[in-house]
């Protein structure tokens, strides 16, 4: 599969969930007041179906980053830093003016198609190897055909599994 031909494959997946719901897409931002800084809070910059490690925009293709859920600010004891680190990126969705319980992705990539080239990047969900473009679906995974794997997760969100949410 060319770069062209993933431009088509992405056009139909467009196509194929135009009545499907999308998720948002934000980006961490620091307002300043007066060039003091203030509370982050997550700016929406798309909506995007999600695709596994793909996202899927009206006219870009991302790698996924992370997803919160938005909730409003309070006090909490955590055990780790980790735990404080998504609970100020979910209160930061908040402020943002996200509604509670939503979903957003941060830490996101634009995704060029045109500009992928052998051998693989160990950053990136998408490769050309031998000739053929494939998506790697995990960080430890391995790759596979990019043409069966956006119809597989395309058909997965138009016909979720039982009890899916």
């Amino acid at each position: 599969m060319r770069p062209g031909d993933l431009t088509e494959l992405l056009a139909g997946a467009r196509a194929e969930l135009a009545d499907t719901p999308r998720e948002l897409l934000g980006e961490v931002v620091t307002p300043r007041m007066l060039g003091i800084p203030r509370s982050p809070r997550v700016a929406l910059r798309d909506e995007v179906w999600h695709l596994g490690v793909l996202l899927l925009g009206a006219e870009d293709l991302y790698a996924t980053g992370e997803v919160v859920r938005s909730r409003e600010p309070a006090r909490r004891g955590y055990t780790a830093e980790s735990q404080r680190a998504r609970a100020g990126l979910a209160e930061a969705a908040f402020r943002g003016g996200i509604l509670p319980g939503t979903a957003v992705h941060l830490g996101w990539r634009r995704l060029d198609v045109s500009t992928l080239d052998e051998p693989a990047s160990a950053d990136l969900p998408l490769a050309v190897i031998d000739g053929q473009l494939r998506v790697r679906w995990s960080a430890a995974g391995g790759f596979t055909d990019a043409d069966s794997y956006v119809r597989e997760r395309v058909e997965l969100l138009r016909h979720p599994p039982q009890g899916a949410t």
